[in-house]
């Protein structure tokens, strides 16, 4: 797959290579580095006149690019030249910034630059990208940051939130200063390699309505970063009898959206009723891009407002399978009251529910009945797993690949 010269860039800063990298990922890196280092770049429509297939959703990619081009690779996903095959499909499912240790930030900050630039290299009906609430936050709590002042602004986070127990006042006095988030924990580890040029081409890619809320793989199959429940379909206008309608959810959210985007003129952008960025005043960012299950107690009540960061898996659209990342194994554990495994995995999970129970479990959904709400959980901590356990979804075999 060919692609256009990117033109005069900044110098590429190669991420390291392993000895045994093959051609093609050897290729992949290259083109990542060449189209992050021009201005913000996609390709749109170049519907292919045959099927793709696979067509692969990968969980939350906060990894570093050189092992996520290893997992394309072992799947026989990447061509000779460094793309996407083209006669196979990506679904990206959001957060592609901030994982790592501190001494890893700047690293860690081109690597997720890099992998979304080379992710919207790719046409749009091959590779769609989803935002998640890493993403959104480059336009939302992150919005009126400079490098200067965020490198500033972090110096004192790291200070105060050193040992993972921020001292109340110091950090009072903290957020009399940055207002604009909710937390020093926030700038010290949760979005912690912001740069400029990542808001850059996030704001590009929201205009250009590259970076989705949501994406319809089949009518009954809608894939977002977190999910969405019955009420968020209803605020948007979907009624109860097509809640199953996986094509009029992804249309209503992608719709919500760009019309935010539209009248968005600067600071952090909102989305009515989908999307709030956390600040001093409102706390935690709220919205679907934040939503995980839960049965706890404490969460009871979080769960019934909206936006919100918790659901009831109960009250999932009934008839609908969605294919989300966002939440790992152990955290899905913990907040549905379930015993924690034997062991960590990276693959894929699943949690079932008539609208009065719920299983959850790992591996692929089995098969349900009609009514039944599915989630897929495709967040397989990519930085932590072994490569050999991680495993993206296949839309067309409703398994693990």
């Amino acid at each position: 797959m060919g692609r256009e010269p990117l033109g005069p860039h900044r110098e590429i800063l190669p991420i390291p290579l392993n000895v045994n990298s093959s051609s093609r990922i050897r290729a992949a890196l290259s083109n990542a580095a060449q189209c992050a280092a021009g201005p913000p770049r996609t390709v749109h429509g170049s519907f292919a006149p045959f099927p793709r297939r696979p067509r692969l959703a990968a969980g939350d990619p906060q990894t570093d690019i050189h092992r996520f081009f290893t997992l394309l690779d072992q799947r026989n996903l990447l061509t000779p030249d460094g793309w996407l095959r083209p006669d196979s499909q990506l679904i990206s499912v959001g957060d592609h910034f901030d994982w790592g240790p501190p001494e890893a930030r700047e690293a860690v900050a081109r690597s997720g630059l890099q992998l979304l630039a080379w992710l919207a290299a790719h046409p749009s009906d091959q590779v769609a990208i989803l935002a998640g609430n890493h993403d959104l936050a480059r336009v939302g709590e992150l919005a009126d940051f400079t490098d200067a002042t965020f490198a500033e602004a972090q110096v004192e986070a790291d200070r105060i939130y050193a040992g993972g127990h921020p001292d109340p006042a110091a950090e009072q006095e903290f957020l009399q200063r940055y207002p604009q988030v909710p937390n020093v924990e926030l700038i010290a580890r949760d979005f912690s390699t912001f740069r400029e040029e990542q808001r850059t081409w996030i704001t590009y890619l929201l205009r250009e309505r590259r970076l989705r809320m949501a994406y319809a793989s089949a009518p009954g199959l809608l894939v977002s970063h977190a999910g969405v429940t019955r009420e968020d379909l209803l605020a948007l206008g979907i009624a109860k009898d097509r809640h199953n309608n996986a094509h009029a959810a992804a249309y209503a959210l992608n719709d919500t959206l760009d019309t935010a985007v539209e009248n968005w003129k600067g600071g952090p952008l909102t989305v009515p009723g989908l999307y709030q960025p956390g600040s001093r005043e409102l706390g935690e960012g709220l919205g679907i891009v934040y939503h995980r299950p839960s049965t706890q107690p404490e969460d009871a009540e979080r769960t019934r407002q909206s936006p919100r960061r918790r659901f009831n898996p109960l009250n999932l659209p009934l008839g609908l399978t969605q294919v989300i990342g966002h939440t790992r194994d152990k955290r899905a554990r913990e907040l549905l009251g379930l015993p924690p495994a034997a062991a960590p995995s990276g693959g894929i999970r699943h949690l079932v529910t008539n609208g009065k129970r719920f299983t959850y479990a790992p591996g692929p959904p089995p098969k349900t009945e009609w009514e039944d709400a599915v989630l897929v959980f495709t967040d397989g901590g990519l930085n932590e797993s072994p490569l050999e356990s991680i495993e993206f979804f296949d839309f067309d075999t409703r398994g693990a690949r």
